[in-house]
């Protein structure tokens, strides 16, 4: 009766996981010991499927820990990858467990860019092997039972957690083996196992009969559901391992409600009810004999069968002789209770106890995700406060250029270059003058170029895939059973669009910064130029040196100072704002932990808050107190400006004087802007060769996707009949050969066939008619010649001592008899026609022609009568 049910193991092909993983791993993390450390890892990961399904695995637990460590690593490193069709794909090909490749349905295999379609396969095999290892304890001591019971729960609940999550993980339809019906279908199969095997040990145990009917009653009610499962669903019927199954369930459930009555008649006798006893015994060995009778080829009931015959023949004697209770009818018994023993194992990772995650320090994909856009939102916080700050250093300028001030207040002697003016141009040539500009405007058009083409590059990589999957798609319709390319691509599609704005944008600014240079350009150059020869450009002028010491003079030059002052704590101010560094992971792990999601925008902006709301604070203050020192100046100007001598070449020196000054801002200005255009060109190409890689990754990943798909159409379309079954022109078949020859029977003529109440066996070829003499029909014709078409494919010779086979009857109404002399051509299995003579046929020299056909009825002159059951049998063609 020990019959126990095991699962075959999934296939899978080989995988290169180290290629991809690591060249994510490089792009998305710097060099250093930890990008080191991390591939590394993808290295062990790899080995670590090699191992677990790479090669045959023994029936033992050492070989299900390795695949319990292999899944729950892939369980870690699902959240800390990118795995997805668009972004990191790898392609995992699994077979069916259950089709063998014939004709019984299903698919046999399936590649999906899924990592929890890899999980799900994982645990599949996992379960398979935990059946596989229950199977073969020794169940006849208490090791191998708790054992036994042990791995039959694992695979219960593996099975059980693969139905509910296994729509969710793959988002199509799964291979048979592991869709919800026939998982759910293997869960009732190992629990019903488990709970049979706990039968076993009460047994063993010699516990209370009460208890062990219960638990074979419940066994018999898992093996029933199990059964009803196999039977009536939709697919399980097509596999000849659910038929094989069907027949042991059906049997198995019979057998425990056989226990389950056998124990609990013991406790009807121990209560003295000997009528139920007796009833329950009765009940039971029906059970038995049914499954005797239907089920003996798949289990023995021979030893439990004998135990309940001897019971009944007891428990009837003792009965008729002793207590003459009543017998009752079997559905006046009370029905035998339940106990559930067993419970399928929850499925929580590790499920290891080896386990050890290789990738622990790499944090989850959902903080990598939080912490980019936490660093997004960090710059844009630095970059507000400090383009607020020079914007506000930029107006400033600008109104003391507009007032040419500080170098009115250097300038009472007119004649010579104010001392600011000199730093200016000072500085200018310091910085490269002129030629740095220009080199630095000559550069973007290059790296603008650079970008656009490695975006237009990869973009067109997509394009090429995407037309390649439109035909196929067209060709082959609904064979063509995979994404299309179009929806898989439009998230790289809206990425790369984005950089195509912003590439406009940039080309905008670009010019904006051109404009501006061509507008300052010449106060620029003559900035650059020596100071002897920017001293002749000024216009001179001779104002009154009396207002060198005047006290509006001195108010304004402590104002300016003060701005002075206010510019150099805002240099120091966007300092300490760019140095500013928090460590973000730490709150998002722990909000992961805690909660299981992250809510980045809360956290984020509330961290930005803490770490920032002094600084802006700051920055507000210096605002103000600009617009308050701003506001000082231009009333100290205005007295200035009125106790000025006023003429025509004092004006037009301290236009002069304003340009200069303003061409200095604008030269720094848009230097800064052009390093930073370059640095964005730079950055930006860095970023567009990882879209680039990405796209590469995809593109090349649905090409093997694509190349399998279509050696899969290949194979599936070469298996396919061109047209549908016909049958043959019986003209058109070989002759039929004799038995003993070897050679196949070929099938009836279907041109006509008479009515037969049975098949006969071919008969051989008809022998040519004898002549007139005895003589003549005992020898055959030498040298006669064909009257027809040669005959390709003449009469096989039969031995004389073979056997021919029954003869036919001779008597009128048998089926397939003719009342025609001679040859009929429509006789039984007629195959080849005869040479037959016709009325211009010549006879060779020394050769008795053919005989005229004699009357209906009458033999051939020269045949020797003889009675009509041992008539001769004369084969027909």
């Amino acid at each position: 009766m020990a019959t126990f049910i095991s699962v075959p193991l999934k296939k899978s092909t080989e995988v290169d996981l180290v290629k991809p993983l690591s060249k994510f791993i490089t792009v998305s993390y710097p060099a250093g010991e930890e990008q080191g450390e991390y591939i590394r890892a993808v290295e062990e990961l790899n080995k670590l499927r090699k191992n677990a399904l790479g090669r045959p695995l023994d029936k033992h637990e050492s070989s299900l820990e390795i695949l319990l460590r292999y899944y729950d690593q892939l369980c870690a490193v699902e959240p800390k990858f990118p795995f997805s069709e668009n972004q990191l794909c790898l392609t995992f090909t699994w077979k069916d467990a259950f089709d063998k490749g014939s004709l019984f349905g299903g698919s046999v295999k399936l590649a999906l860019a899924s990592l929890g379609y890899e999980k799900t396969c994982v645990l599949f095999n996992a379960a398979a092997l935990a059946s596989q290892i229950a199977s073969e304890q020794n169940l006849d001591n208490d090791e191998g039972l708790k054992a036994a019971a042990k791995f039959y729960q694992l695979a219960s609940g593996a099975f059980g957690h693969i139905k509910d999550t296994v729509l969710s993980a793959l988002n199509r339809e799964p291979t048979m083996d592991i869709s919800p019906e026939t998982v759910g279908t293997l869960k009732l199969i190992m629990l019903a196992q488990a709970q049979e095997v706990f039968f076993l040990k009460a047994t063993s145990d010699k516990m209370k009969d009460a208890v062990i009917a219960k638990l074979a009653n419940q066994a018999a009610d898992f093996y029933g559901e199990a059964c009803k499962q196999c039977q009536y669903k939709d697919n399980l019927p097509k596999y000849f391992y659910f038929q094989e199954v069907l027949s042991v369930l059906a049997a198995k459930h019979t057998i425990m409600q056989a226990n389950a009555e056998l124990h609990q008649s013991v406790t009807s006798k121990q209560k003295k009810r000997f009528g139920e006893e007796i009833a329950r015994l009765q009940r039971s060995a029906e059970l038995v004999k049914t499954v005797a009778s239907g089920y003996d080829e798949y289990v023995s009931v021979k030893d439990l069968s004998e135990k309940i015959n001897r019971a009944l023949v007891a428990a009837k004697k003792d009965n008729d002789f002793i207590y003459h209770d009543r017998v009752p009818e079997v559905k006046d018994l009370e029905h035998i209770g339940k106990a559930a023993l067993v419970k399928a194992t929850t499925i929580t990772t590790p499920l290891s106890q080896k386990f050890a995650d290789l990738f622990e320090k790499m944090v989850p994909m959902v903080v990598q995700q939080s912490m980019s856009i936490y660093t997004q939102r960090k710059a844009e916080t630095v970059n507000r406060l400090v383009g607020t700050m020079r914007e506000a250093t930029n107006l400033c300028n600008g109104v003391l250029a507009s007032l040419n001030l500080p170098a009115a207040l250097e300038d009472l002697s007119g004649d010579s270059i104010p001392q600011s003016i000199a730093e200016k141009a000072r500085a200018i040539v310091q910085l490269g003058g002129l030629q740095s500009i220009e080199q630095l405007i000559r550069d973007l058009p290059e790296l603008l170029t650079r970008n656009r083409e490695i975006l237009d590059e990869s973009l067109k990589m997509l394009d090429d895939e995407e037309t390649t999957d439109s035909e196929l798609r067209t060709k082959f319709n609904q064979r063509w059973n995979r994404t299309p390319s179009g929806d898989l691509y439009k998230p790289l599609r809206a990425e790369g669009g984005n950089f195509r704005n912003i590439l406009d944008k940039a080309v905008q600014a670009d010019q904006v910064v051109r404009d501006r240079y061509t507008t300052h350009c010449d106060m620029i150059a003559l900035l650059c130029k020596p100071e002897n020869e920017l001293n002749a450009a000024i216009p001179s002028a001779n104002p009154t040196k009396t207002l060198q010491g005047n006290e509006v003079v001195n108010v304004l030059r402590s104002q300016l100072a003060q701005l002075d002052e206010m510019k150099k704590e805002r240099e120091t101010l966007e300092v300490e704002i760019k140095a500013v560094t928090f460590d973000m992971s730490t709150s998002f792990l722990t909000a992961l932990a805690h909660d299981g999601a992250i809510n980045e925008e809360q956290l984020s902006l509330s961290q930005l808050d803490q770490l920032y709301g002094a600084y802006n604070q700051r920055v507000q203050a210096t605002l103000r107190t600009q617009e308050e020192l701003l506001g000082q100046v231009q009333t100290s100007h205005q007295e200035f400006s009125s106790l000025k001598q006023s003429n025509t070449e004092a004006n037009q020196r301290d236009e002069v004087l304003k340009k200069l000054a303003s061409a200095h801002d604008s030269y720094v200005e848009i230097s800064n802007n052009l390093r930073e255009g370059t640095k964005f060109y730079n950055d930006l190409t860095e970023i567009l060769l990882k879209f680039q890689n990405k796209c590469s990754d995809i593109v090349f990943a649905r090409k093997t996707e694509r190349d399998e798909l279509l050696k899969d159409l290949q194979q599936s379309i070469a298996r396919e009949p061109s047209a549908p079954s016909f049958n043959v022109p019986a003209y058109q078949s070989s002759p039929a050969v004799p038995a003993a020859a070897g050679g196949p029977t070929p099938a009836p003529r279907t041109v006509f066939q008479p009515q037969q109440p049975q098949a006969k066996p071919m008969p051989p070829a008809r022998p040519p008619p004898p002549s007139v003499t005895t003589q003549a029909a005992a020898t055959p014709p030498i040298n006669a010649p064909l009257t027809g078409p040669p005959n390709s494919n003449p009469p096989p010779m039969v031995p004389p001592n073979q056997a021919q086979g029954p003869p036919y009857p001779s008597y009128q109404g048998y089926p397939g008899y003719f009342q025609m002399p001679g040859y009929n051509p429509y006789a039984y299995g007629q195959y080849n026609m005869p040479n037959m003579p016709y009325m211009g046929y010549q006879q060779t020299p020394g050769q008795a022609g053919y005989p005229a056909a004699p009357p209906p009825g009458q033999p051939y002159p020269g045949y020797p009568q003889q009675p009509p059951q041992q008539q001769p049998y004369y084969p027909q063609q």
